[in-house]
């Protein structure tokens, strides 16, 4: 079964969700950039697991979410064997959450609709300091290698050759909370040779799905855009790489964050992270539609999201509800 979530629940909540942070604060020695509801006594820059057993969430069904992608029904069915190996190891039903916005991916799990959430690389300080989420694994191969490059393309055909060109050009991000489709770029292109918003227009597409097709259609002239992305399109066939031509990208970024809700049952959580670690991926239709990758591998957010965190940094980013609403 699959759940489908619009924006309209996150846009109407911002208010009850202002009421309940005060209401629920605690008193609690640290927290560093956590919103009030949550704890961080030990310092790992994620939310405490409640000490009060009753406080403890045991659901009979898990709810299962991914990242936003264009077409949710086409994931759904890519992340069906996980599922079953997720029910199988667990006892439980697990249902996928097809979510419309990261707003509203964020918005489900800090009002305790969503158990198990796979966030982008931007939004998961939003989802770690908004929601409590609690990042465990990412996508990566045997060698415990993992990442994505920011990737910038343009028309095949297109005088554009280094990022400096792109000054007085139309210029596709995806969307202000993403890493690679916008807070990389403000935070990097300056460096080399254009300030995007001053030296060449920023227009919203959507999604780096929206941004490649745009691309090759002429609508834009050009895209910053996460190269496991590109990727996976051009293996499905939705675009001709002919069409387009790279002129820069980047050192390696962490990709998709796998998280649990901060207050799910300690012995349940752990049931939950073993299943992503014991899942075999060769053979499924994830294995096909993730080319490299043969496993998830543990992280932390402390450690792998450090270099998102200074980008999100140098451009003024805050970690509160109405600046994920905003964005």
């Amino acid at each position: 079964m699959t759940i489908r979530l619009t924006n309209a629940a996150w846009a109407a909540s911002l208010v009850v969700l202002a009421s309940a942070t005060a209401a629920a604060a605690q008193d609690c020695p640290e927290r560093g950039a956590l919103d009030v509801l949550y704890c961080d006594a030990n310092g790992d820059m994620v939310a405490d697991t409640p000490t009060d057993p009753a406080e403890l969430n045991d659901p009979n069904t898990l709810v299962f979410a991914y990242t936003p992608v264009e077409d949710p029904a086409v994931y759904a069915d890519i992340w069906a064997p996980f599922i079953a190996h997720l029910e199988a190891e667990t006892g439980k039903d697990v249902q996928f959450f097809a979510v419309q916005s990261n707003s509203a991916e964020v918005e489900a799990m800090r009002s305790g609709r969503l158990h198990i959430a796979g966030f982008s690389t931007g939004p998961t300080p939003f989802a770690v300091n908004l929601a409590g989420a609690v990042p465990f694994a990412i996508m990566g191969a045997d060698d415990g290698q993992f990442g994505y490059r920011l990737q910038v393309f343009t028309q095949a055909d297109s005088d554009i050759q280094q990022v400096s060109d792109l000054a007085g050009r139309r210029v596709a991000h995806t969307s202000p909370t993403s890493n690679s489709g916008n807070q990389a770029p403000r935070a990097l292109f300056p460096g080399l040779g254009v300030v995007p918003d001053e030296d060449y227009e920023v227009i919203y597409s959507g999604s780096h799905d929206q941004s490649m097709l745009g691309v090759v259609a002429g609508d834009y002239d050009a895209a910053p855009v996460a190269s496991e992305v590109v990727d996976r399109m051009a293996e499905r066939g939705l675009y001709d790489p002919a069409d387009v031509r790279k002129i820069w990208e980047s050192d390696p970024f962490p990709t998709t964050s796998f998280t649990l809700a901060h207050d799910l049952d300690p012995e349940l959580a752990e049931t939950i992270r073993q299943a992503f670690f014991s899942f075999e991926f060769e053979g499924t239709a994830l294995g096909d539609e993730f080319e490299g990758v043969s496993r998830f591998i543990p992280i932390t957010y402390k450690d792998q999201w450090a270099v998102i965190r200074e980008i999100q940094a140098s451009n003024g980013v805050e970690y509160t509800p109405q600046g994920l609403a905003a964005n």
